[in-house]
């Protein structure tokens, strides 16, 4: 019975030390990856959204405005666009 005891206490302080030498790597690990995300983090900084486009005259938009739909009108011709695809894709020039 002597033997089984110390057999089941080395166990168990193998087990135990293993234990607690994962957890202390995990943390080591952790803490470089949170340092090194945060060494990059002031080095991914966003350019500023481009200025917004002036707006067109309204002679411009209206002459492109028929160009582009001309330009669908010969494409539902050719057979590129279906009915429904030139219907959404002319409201979508017309309600710009």
């Amino acid at each position: 019975m002597p033997g089984l005891l110390r057999g089941v206490a080395r166990t168990a302080v193998v087990a135990g030390t293993a234990t607690a030498v994962s957890n202390r790597v995990s943390r080591r690990q952790a803490g470089r990856w949170a340092a090194q995300q945060e060494a990059e983090a002031p080095q991914q900084q966003y350019a500023p959204p481009p200025p917004p486009a002036p707006a067109p005259a309204a002679g411009d938009d209206m002459s492109s405005k028929i160009a582009q739909l001309k330009e669908l009108g010969q494409l539902k011709e050719q057979g590129v666009l279906t009915e429904e695809e030139f219907a959404v894709q002319k409201s979508r020039i017309l309600g710009s």
